[in-house]
């Protein structure tokens, strides 16, 4: 089995800041996420960004009152 890694010399290694297995049959995936290192929001606030999209998008049930 070959293993694929790209390096970039450009950047510094550094630790992902987070980590998932998913496992789907006999493979299992492995997927390391970077986040931003100058960001000022924090994770609720772009889970709030997230939630008031969907809802803006979501279509309104007609009003029967």
């Amino acid at each position: 089995m070959t293993e694929n890694k790209q390096n970039n010399n450009d950047r510094t290694d550094r630790r992902p800041d987070c980590v998932t297995e998913i496992r789907m049959g006999n493979t299992v995936l492995i997927v390391s996420g970077y986040f931003k290192k100058d960001t000022t929001a924090t994770a609720a606030d772009k889970m709030m960004k997230v939630l008031e999209a969907e809802t803006a998008a979501a279509p309104r049930p007609p009003y029967t009152a």
